[in-house]
């Protein structure tokens, strides 16, 4: 008798669970792969998406290019956001990206920075005194210009205004652009390459100027869903390309697509 009540409550303990609602088991979260200069101003928008879908948005940064590589190598993104178009390319030809997804979220500019209390006087302008301003035996803070998006146009920049081999053997080659913001913070370099973006993040630094239009290519952040996006992942895609969050993005720093 006392067998037949054990396995009586061992039944009814299993329909109860059975019969709860998965939802209430484990909430539905959405992995996001992240340029790492959207740091901060993502984290914000995670919020508005947990109000508007009931989704936790899980956010990895990094260096665009390495997150291109890990999603390229089997990483579970539902998401990737890239810092340029030609890495979204990258992942796309290789038939990593959802048919129709890809959406322009911000744009961004580059600019010059130097520690804040020792900005020096500097025009950017063809063929500027940006290795003079460098001082004896100091460094120029930039992502990695071999790969890494803001490294890329931050090269191009340079080469366009013709002072590219002034400064191309005195980097300060960072994996991503908050690396290479770190650098000058921390009065490391006493210049540096970032994002205007990442200026709004770091108090410990000030804008030297920023680069002309047309001397490097447009910033362009897409983001698409990958092949093996979960459902939930197009409400949340949504809400990133939403005019609640780009205004979250515009308070960060970045800009309009197309500005």
């Amino acid at each position: 008798m006392r067998i037949v009540r054990t396995w009586c409550a061992v039944a009814a303990l299993v329909l109860s669970l059975v019969g709860r609602p998965a939802a209430q088991d484990a909430p539905a979260t959405v992995l996001v792969f992240a340029a790492a200069s959207m740091k901060g101003a993502l984290d914000e928008v995670g919020a508005i998406v947990q109000t508007r879908t009931h989704v936790t948005m899980k956010v990895s940064y990094a260096a665009t290019s390495t997150l291109a590589k890990q999603i390229e190598e089997g990483a579970p993104a539902d998401i990737f956001v890239s810092a340029d178009e030609q890495w979204m390319d990258y992942v796309a030809e290789r038939k990593l990206i959802a048919s129709g997804s890809r959406v322009n979220v911000v744009s961004n500019r580059l600019v010059l920075i130097a520690p804040k209390d020792t900005v020096p006087q500097l025009t950017i302008a063809p063929g500027f005194g940006i290795a003079r301003a460098l001082g004896a035996g100091g460094r120029l803070a930039i992502a990695d210009p071999s790969n890494v998006p803001a490294g890329r146009y931050g090269k191009a920049a340079l080469t366009f205004l013709g002072v590219w081999d002034t400064v191309a053997n005195r980097l300060a080659p960072a994996d991503n652009v908050r690396a290479a913001l770190a650098f000058v913070a921390r009065g490391e370099a006493p210049l540096g390459i970032v994002y205007a973006s990442d200026v709004v993040a770091e108090p410990g630094v000030a804008i030297v100027g920023a680069f002309p239009n047309g001397t490097y290519p447009p910033i362009v952040y897409p983001a698409a869903l990958t092949v093996r996006a979960k459902a939930d992942a197009k409400k949340v895609l949504d809400v990133i390309a939403s005019p609640e969050a780009r205004a979250v993005f515009v308070k960060h720093g970045f800009l309009a697509p197309g500005s």
